[in-house]
């Protein structure tokens, strides 16, 4: 595939777990000329110092849009986590089309779609079909729910009990890392337009996952299907606040009709290397297991 090491790539997003992480990737692979776009640039001065350049970039500030992405031939967008995230998100694809740019990234979910019941799901639909009609081309990186988000598991051992509402169904789960070589690869190396699942080597199912934590923490864990409507009323009271709740659980209601099973190649195709499993990742991060 062509290779653009040497075009100006945005990754916005910077100061966050995945742009980072995106950014340090572009380095390793021998990018020349990378912008690192954040609302906060207080962390960055690490990568400005190794040749990175720097911008002030906030989805809320067109005038931090315009300058965010002056210049730039290729750009990741990472998702945003608001109440609002379509209209920032659309914001930065207006504003990347009138800078000129000729592909985008962004970091979308499993089924996206445009369904009132699917919460913060519906921005990333609307947020691809911006990208869609910009014309400009594009990835869509769907990634499937993150490994690290079952991670810090402490409430889940103290109490021997695993919640969800999946059905029964398995979920795909990648790392971080994994998701950001994959996004770094695209920004170096796609072209054309195309949606893409991003997803670890094997669906894990909560009766696995909870027999996971329990044969690495020594603590016994049962897993307790719910239905979607219990397992919201269970988040609201505990303190989970409503934007989440309703993600959290549109995520499960996905996993319940399969779309968190899917099984591809994109993270070995973009990153070279292939995904790590769930098993492997939960090994390696013993230790914050019961945080």
């Amino acid at each position: 595939m062509t290779e653009f090491t040497n075009s100006r790539l945005l990754v916005t997003g910077a100061g966050g777990q995945l742009g980072r992480l995106a950014v340090e990737e572009l380095l390793a692979r021998g990018a020349q000329n990378i912008v690192a776009g954040s609302r906060d640039i207080s962390g960055l001065a690490d990568l400005a110092s190794r040749g990175v350049e720097v911008r002030h970039l906030d989805f809320d500030d067109s005038a931090s849009l315009a300058s965010g992405f002056a210049g730039v031939d290729r750009a990741l967008i990472i998702s945003t986590l608001s109440a609002n995230r379509a209209a920032h998100q659309a914001a930065a694809v207006t504003a990347a089309r009138a800078a000129g740019i000729s592909y985008l990234a962004y970091t979308s979910a499993p089924n996206a779609r445009p369904n009132a019941d699917a919460a913060g799901i519906a921005d990333h639909y609307w947020t691809e079909q911006a990208i869609a009609a910009s014309g400009l081309d594009f990835t869509l990186l769907r990634n499937h729910i993150y490994a690290e988000t079952v991670v810090g598991a402490g409430p889940i051992l103290a109490s021997g009990q695993l919640f969800d509402a999946t059905g029964g169904n398995g979920r795909n789960y990648v790392t971080r890392a994994d998701a950001a070589r994959t996004a770094a690869g695209a920004l170096l190396s796609a072209t054309g337009k195309e949606i893409v699942d991003v997803t670890g080597p094997s669906p894990v199912t909560q009766e696995e996952l909870a027999a996971l934590y329990s044969s690495l923490t020594g603590k016994p864990v049962t897993r307790i299907g719910l239905s979607a409507e219990q397992l919201l009323e269970a988040l609201q009271s505990a303190g989970v606040p409503p934007f989440m709740a309703t993600l959290l659980v549109a995520f499960d209601q996905d996993a319940a009709d399969g779309h968190h099973a899917i099984v591809t190649d994109t993270v070995e195709r973009y990153s070279g290397r292939a995904p790590q499993a769930l098993r492997d990742f939960l090994l390696a991060n013993r230790a914050a297991l019961a945080a």
